[in-house]
Parts: C-alpha cells; sequence; structure tokens
C-alpha cells in the first residue's frame, strides 16, 4: 500500500480454456491441481498488510509499542532499537497482528484468498552487511501459509519490499529512500534469488500448497517520474524474473498445469507494458491498485464516488484489484457527507460505496482490500482500511459474496 503523506499520521479468473483445466475444490471434488484458482467463482481477499511489513501510519499504536516510536521504517526500527531488541519486538508483532484465528474469520466471511505482504530480508540469506531488517519472520509465515492452507485460502505471495527500495518514500518498502535503489543487476538478481526460493518452497513443501501466485514486484516507480529505471524494469527485470521462476520449476519437475500463476503491475499503474518483453504469459496475471480516493479526476462527493465506481472498468479476468478501500479524498474524509468519526450517519453510504466497487471489480477477475487489520490510524477506529473493522462495524457484508448484489449500480 502506497503512502501518501496527506494520510493522517496518522481463482477463476483466465481465460475459460484455463479455468476448465484448473478444477476448484468442492464437496464433490477430494483432488485438485497444485496451483489451483477459486473454480468459476471470483478472487475475493484481503491483504495481510502489516504483518511482515509494518507501515507505521495504520499501524502507529502497535509501532509505539514495539518501541519503533518516530521510526519511518522496519530499517530505522532495527538501527534504533539494536538487532537483538528488534528481533524481539517484531517477534512479538509476528505473532500477534494476524493469527490463525484472524484467518479463520476471514474464511467464515466469504473470502477465498489473501495477499501476503513480504520484504526480500524474509530470506535472511539475501540481507547484505550494513543492511539493518528484522530477522525470524520466516516462522511465522510458514504457519499463517500453513493455516491457509488448512483452511483451503488462496495465497498470493507478493515481494512488496524489494532490495534497495523500489519507490522512493515510502514505508511500503521497509526502507525509506531519497531515490530507488532497486533497478541494478545486483539488486535484480538478489530478488530473483528470492523468487527462486519461494517458487521451490511453494513447490515442496506441503504448508505451502495453496500459494499459488507469486508477485514479482509490488508498486514499481513510475514511467513518468523515473523513465530510465521503468524501462529498465520492463526490459530485464520482469522477463529476467518469469525466466528464473520457469526453469526454477523446470528443474523441480513441477508440471505444466501445476506452474504457479505469475503475477505483474499491470498497465493501469504506469511503469509500461508487463508484457513487452516477457516469453510468454501463460499464467501471467496482472495487479490493479485502483484507490479512488487519490483518483483527482473523481469531485469529491457521495453521487460522485458512486457514479466512478459503477462505472469503473479495470480489465480481463486476468487482473485483480490487489488493493482498493472504501477511504475518500484527504480534504474531504472528514466533511458532512464522509466523516466516521462519532456518527454513523454516514454508514449506509459506505455500505454502497463498498458493493459499489465489489461488484465492478468482479466484472475483471476479483479483488484483495487494502487491508485485514489496522490499529487506530489518526487515532479512531478508521474501518475505511480495515475490513475486519468494517465488518464489525456493518459496513461490508458478513458474506463477500453478496456485496456485489447490494451494489446500488
Amino acid at each position: 500500500m502506497r503512502y501518501h503523506p496527506q494520510v493522517p499520521v496518522a481463482l477463476a479468473i483466465v481465460a475459460a480454456s484455463v479455468i476448465e483445466s484448473r478444477p476448484s475444490l468442492s464437496p464433490r471434488t477430494t483432488e485438485k491441481t497444485r496451483r489451483w484458482l477459486p473454480g468459476s467463482d471470483k478472487i475475493r481477499g484481503v491483504n495481510l498488510g502489516s504483518q511482515f511489513i509494518i507501515e507505521p501510519w495504520m499501524a502507529s499504536d502497535e509501532w509505539n509499542s514495539m518501541g519503533c516510536g518516530d521510526s519511518a521504517d522496519e530499517w530505522s526500527c532495527v538501527q534504533r532499537l539494536g538487532q537483538a531488541a528488534a528481533d524481539k519486538a517484531f517477534r512479538t508483532h509476528w505473532q500477534t497482528w494476524i493469527t490463525a484465528n484472524d484467518l479463520q474469520e476471514i474464511r467464515s466471511y466469504g473470502l477465498n484468498t489473501v495477499r501476503i505482504p513480504v520484504g526480500f530480508w524474509i530470506n535472511e540469506d539475501l540481507v547484505n552487511a550494513g543492511e539493518h531488517y528484522p530477522r525470524g519472520g520466516l516462522e511465522y509465515l510458514d504457519y499463517l501459509v500453513g493455516n491457509c492452507t488448512k483452511l483451503g485460502i488462496y495465497v498470493i505471495m507478493d515481494l512488496h519490499g524489494g532490495p534497495g527500495s523500489q519507490f522512493p518514500g515510502q514505508q511500503f518498502t521497509g526502507h525509506v529512500v531519497s531515490s530507488p535503489g532497486f533497478y541494478t543487476n545486483d539488486n535484480y538478481e538478489r530478488a530473483y534469488q528470492f523468487l527462486e526460493w519461494m517458487t521451490e518452497r511453494a513447490h515442496t513443501n506441503p504448508a505451502y500448497f495453496n500459494v499459488g501466485m507469486l508477485q514479482v514486484i509490488n508498486e514499481p516507480v513510475h514511467a513518468s517520474d523515473y523513465p530510465s529505471q521503468a524501462a529498465d524494469m520492463i526490459a530485464n527485470y520482469y522477463p529476467g524474473a518469469w525466466n528464473r521462476i520457469r526453469d526454477r520449476e523446470t528443474q523441480l519437475g513441477v508440471a505444466d498445469r501445476d506452474r504457479l500463476h505469475i503475477q505483474f503491475m499491470g498497465d493501469a499503474w504506469g511503469s509500461g507494458n508487463p508484457n513487452q518483453n516477457l516469453p510468454d504469459t501463460i499464467f501471467a496475471f496482472y495487479d490493479d491498485h485502483r484507490y479512488l480516493k487519490w483518483d483527482t479526476s473523481i469531485q469529491a462527493t457521495q453521487d460522485s464516488y458512486i457514479s466512478a465506481a459503477c462505472k469503473d472498468n479495470r480489465g480481463g479476468s486476468d487482473i485483480i484489484i490487489g488493493e482498493w478501500s472504501i477511504s475518500v479524498a484527504d480534504d474531504a474524509q472528514y466533511n458532512n457527507e464522509f466523516d466516521i468519526r462519532d456518527t454513523d450517519a454516514n454508514n449506509d453510504w459506505y455500505k454502497k460505496f463498498f458493493a459499489a466497487q465489489a461488484q465492478a471489480f468482479e466484472r475483471s477477475g476479483g479483488w484483495v482490500f487494502w487491508s485485514w487489520n489496522c490499529n487506530w490510524i489518526a487515532g479512531f477506529n478508521e474501518w475505511r482500511w480495515c475490513y475486519k473493522s468494517a465488518v464489525d462495524a456493518g459496513i461490508i457484508p458478513i458474506d463477500a459474496a453478496s456485496a456485489a448484489d447490494m451494489s446500488p449500480c
């Protein structure tokens, strides 16, 4: 999730032929292919945001309780606390932010997918001397992924924080930098090694049975701001990532129909055409982050937001809206039309806003809300970013599949 300074401190989705070749698990079906999707259904899921890369803007109380204070990111918190103390603090966080009970609750709400943002440093062999990241997260990733497999929840494993940081000024990278350092051969190589390692884990570790999609990098730079870096990524990193994943699968003897779905940021993100240099696109998917909050072409009124959501068309069934929320423009979020602090006057409108977006995104491959859990953004229960809290508030329906039928469109 891309942090904006204005924020207060606060699988049936490819072509029909692919769907038919990948039967889902159902009461009548006791076997499934190794890389399954939710049958003829849409992706409906949540991000496990701030579990393995904490973004302080959405977890300020948690961040402070860990002793991280005004640290901007995980890197600076580790520096502040020292490695041993930081590892201990992060271990407590990993044990409690998202638990097995959360995953059961996610499943009970009719959600079939989680997207798990991780940093490359969860494979500690890839961390260079002089880099500062928490250690010990892999044990907890294994635990959560294993519970997803037990519950039948499809997992998108997202390389959310790349070596060198792929986007400047962003907490989601784990290291806030002024200039993106990801776009070098050395850092591409570390990312490739991460992808190979995760590919092998997905195919050989039983806990990872439901890890079916691997996102090669989250939210890279925009071509309009960093044209040379974006072009280099399209020309070199994307095809390199594809080849390294597929080559490792070949080495492991993975059957064609059991191969991972490989995901790239789609055209709409603005880094370029992800397909431009790929050797093929079989089982390729695309991520779209659609925050109406930051679409300045939309007038910040209730009617305009609903109209925009109803008209939204994000593309085909190979596109998953991997991040979105029901937050609205920063300069309008506390006015009479949109305020949620100490009032439920606008709750009915937010129900419609959620349903309209869900319906629109299900015209594509489906959706993954940002995020499942958050913690007192801007000092109050800011459920516009938090699926769990929004369900508790009665804004999001208990059955995710029913949302589209509630749309005002």
